[in-house]
């Protein structure tokens, strides 16, 4: 289930979803005294990062996860967790606890087992930040990924290594089931494009081999998409 939030321009859009995570963030830390916060990588959730880093919080009590990362990506910068870092490690969310997912040299089975030992005392996560690619894929839940119907099941690990031709380096993702028990999860989407592929995915017939992020959309847990047709 899935609400659709739709924002005038990319610039409220940012700040729109900063404001709600912020305050999701904040009932959290003041019902449980501490709080975990998932980020998706890439280049679109810079400026919510950047904005999000300005509100302050009792960040020394918040933890920030990956979503998914890149492994052994040939340029360090591809690196979900280098952006993440070089947004939140300033301002007032300089005091969170930024936990990478896998370092730039480790080798895959060598990530999988420190990335789940590392995150899994994290979980259920507080608020969940996914984004969405034109192929609906979510994380590195990816269509055409040798391991996605393992992913998806419901007593998938919490972290699993996967393959995509579509991509030039093995990933390390969340998978479905600690996606889909988010106590909070946030889609974000601009562009016509992303919104079309949504609504497809949010109608259509499919499972979620072909649209992964239905993993998010479908079951008990509230989905905000939130939404802009600027790029």
């Amino acid at each position: 289930m899935s609400v659709l939030l739709d924002y005038p321009d990319f610039e409220t859009l940012m700040m729109g979803l900063a404001k709600i995570v912020a305050k999701q963030l904040i009932e959290t830390l003041t019902d449980k005294g501490q709080a975990t916060l998932a980020i998706p990588g890439g280049t679109t959730p810079a400026p919510f990062l950047e904005r999000l880093s300005l509100i302050e919080m009792d960040w020394e009590n918040v933890t920030v996860l990956l979503t998914d990362e890149r492994l052994q990506p040939s340029d360090p910068f591809r690196s979900n967790f280098r952006m993440v870092e070089h947004y939140l490690s300033q301002n007032a969310s300089a005091k969170a606890q930024l936990l990478p997912m896998a370092a730039v040299d480790q080798a895959p089975d060598e990530a999988l087992k420190a990335g789940t030992a590392l995150y899994k005392p994290y979980f259920p996560i507080d608020v969940l930040v996914l984004g969405m690619g034109v192929d609906m894929h979510t994380a590195s839940l990816f269509p055409d990924a040798d391991e996605l119907q393992a992913a998806l099941s419901p007593d998938a690990p919490p972290l699993m290594i996967i393959n995509s031709d579509s991509q030039p380096e093995a990933r390390l993702t969340l998978t479905a089931p600690i996606l889909s028990a988010a106590s909070n999860i946030h889609v974000l989407i601009a562009g016509p494009e992303k919104l079309a592929a949504f609504i497809e995915a949010e109608e259509g017939d499919g499972t979620a081999m072909e649209a992964p992020i239905r993993c998010a959309l479908q079951g008990k847990r509230l989905a905000m998409v939130h939404h802009s047709l600027g790029k």
